[in-house]
């Protein structure tokens, strides 16, 4: 099995927090833009939403939910041109679902975040033979 890997890099942590009504798609993305993120992590989150978009394994189509949810998880990769995310939420009930996040999530009360960076390194999407898909390349800065 082959690995991809490259040097090292020190860590700079940022924090945030999203209020009621955002939209968490664009305000990360928002983030990365004005702080020039080039190969960034979700850390750490903690929150509520009232509006859920995921895309399940192995489906094309976008799930959209309206109620009250719990973050349990949100974590996964940010870089300038892109983001790859997964969530996962419960319900009032305690029930989970969770997949790779897609546009259309907003803030019930809060959502709470730390985000990572590594600046000595550059993450980008390229397709992959493999998998057949878009995946994540590190490059050195």
């Amino acid at each position: 099995m082959t690995v991809s890997h490259h040097n090292a890099s020190t860590a700079r942590f940022y924090a945030l927090r999203l209020l009621p009504g955002q939209e968490v798609f664009s305000q990360l993305h928002a983030f990365v833009q004005q702080n020039q993120l080039h190969a960034a992590w979700i850390a750490g989150c903690t929150g509520s939403l009232t509006d859920v978009a995921l895309r399940y394994a192995g489906q094309e189509a976008t799930t959209s939910l309206t109620g009250t949810f719990e973050v349990i998880s949100l974590n996964g990769t940010l870089e300038l041109t892109g983001e790859h995310l997964h969530l996962a939420v419960s319900d009032p009930y305690g029930a989970m679902l969770g997949g790779h996040m897609m546009p259309g999530c907003t803030v019930r009360t809060t959502l709470e975040l730390v985000i990572g960076e590594l600046p000595a390194l550059t993450f980008s999407r390229q397709p992959c033979a493999i998998s057949g898909y878009d995946e994540l390349h590190i490059s050195s800065r």
